[in-house]
């Protein structure tokens, strides 16, 4: 095999020595199914070297994974529920999957197994993890939709998922079509802007496994999916870029990102000359100079406050 460094690290396989090939080689094949007990399949998307596993939630070896992006924070978010103890969670057999997360106060709040009684709780760290846990029964679509971990489904493409969807009903009935194969709601993801061709197949994949839907439907049992936001038609935001830099006081970042979003802005990450406003909180830095550089109009977060109609 004749290899290079590609990039600063990355080896680069340029062909093979066939000389070199020992007599009766025989080609390797890669599996078509995952080794895990379920024999989901295991595929290739165009451009990659890797075959992955499309089974993901249902998947034994990505349990552990995906019960930790579950509880993180652009997800559900509940704290307390950190990854030390979705390991060991998991290792005893509490939780495999995360519809379980909603049920361990009813099954293990008493009882010979009561977290509780755990090495490093008691029970007023248990009564404040089952507090957080209920706390997350109502969640925002686009973070219903990021917590599911589908692959190349990131914050900002779940976002655009769920202003285009609205409900958590309308996003599963459409993907249960797309799964199934129905050309209408193909021609509706791909036609929504920002989301490419890789999404769309990632989607499919995901739920196109009976196991990774049963385990969505499992959720939404256990939570209440609160409706999104229809963007608005016209507002004083519509069409324009807004940057957001310092401490915002009375809003979460994410929140004031979404609240622009609603209103027709596209929240960039960076100052140009293109940049339309700059919402600035204290201790804003190189990107308040950036603004300043660029003649970009700045404000503060009351000032962005009135303008959201918040």
């Amino acid at each position: 095999m004749i290899v290079q460094r590609a990039g600063d690290v990355i080896p680069q396989v340029l062909g093979v020595v066939l000389e070199k090939r020992p007599p009766g080689a025989e080609p390797y094949l890669f599996p078509a199914h995952c080794p895990c007990p379920l024999k989901t399949p295991a595929v290739r998307e165009g451009g990659d070297v890797v075959r992955r596993c499309t089974g993901e939630i249902a998947c034994p070896f990505q349990r552990l994974e995906h019960l930790r992006h579950f509880v993180s924070r652009g997800a559900f978010d509940i704290e307390g529920l950190g990854s030390k103890h979705i390991e060991a969670f998991l290792a005893d057999g509490l939780i495999a999957r995360p519809s379980d997360i909603f049920q361990l106060e009813a099954r293990y709040g008493t009882g010979e197994r009561a977290i509780a009684l755990r090495e490093g709780w008691g029970e007023a760290s248990a009564a404040n993890l089952f507090a957080a846990i209920n706390q997350r029964r109502r969640i925002a679509l686009e973070r219903f939709i990021y917590g599911l971990g589908i692959r190349h489904v990131g914050e900002q493409t779940a976002r655009l998922l769920a202003r285009n969807y609205l409900s958590a009903k309308t996003f599963l009935a459409a993907m249960k079509a797309l799964a199934g194969g129905d050309a209408a709601a193909l021609a509706e993801l791909d036609a929504i802007e920002g989301i490419g061709p890789s999404v769309v197949a990632a989607m499919g994949d995901f739920f196109r496994e009976s196991h990774n839907l049963h385990e969505v439907e499992k959720i939404l049992e256990a939570v209440h999916v609160e409706d999104a936001q229809k963007p608005l038609s016209e507002t004083p935001l519509s069409g324009k870029t807004v940057v957001f830099t310092g401490t915002l006081e009375r809003m979460t970042r994410p929140e004031a990102k979404a609240r622009a979003e609603a209103m027709g802005a596209k929240v960039a990450g960076s100052v140009s000359a293109k940049t339309d406003l700059v919402v600035a909180g204290p201790g804003a830095g190189s990107k308040l100079k950036d603004a300043q550089k660029h003649g970009v109009t700045v404000i503060s977060e009351a000032e962005w406050l009135a303008l959201a109609g918040v």
